[in-house]
């Protein structure tokens, strides 16, 4: 199984665009709007690299409005223990 997030740049103004077009792809496990250089940073679980590769270029590149994307493949997942007043 492998993990990843998709940093993902959007045309100005087109965000909701996108997050509808992923969406309707029923790929994304977690999706989240971002400040700073990336719009969205998206979580995708597949089985293999190949498939990774498949998704991101014939599948999440190919959504319109989007302008870029980088893709972060993650090695191990923590548990963080939850902190007081959260």
């Amino acid at each position: 199984m492998v993990v990843a997030f998709v940093l993902i740049k959007t045309e100005p103004a087109r965000i909701d665009d996108v997050v509808k077009a992923l969406v309707e792809m029923e790929i994304v496990e977690e999706m989240h709007s971002l400040a700073g250089e990336y719009d969205l940073i998206v979580k995708v679980r597949v089985e293999d690299f190949d498939q990774l590769a498949r998704l991101v270029v014939d599948r999440i590149q190919r959504v319109q409005h989007l302008r870029e994307t980088r893709t972060l493949i993650a090695f191990d997942a923590y548990n963080v223990p939850k902190r007081r007043g959260n």
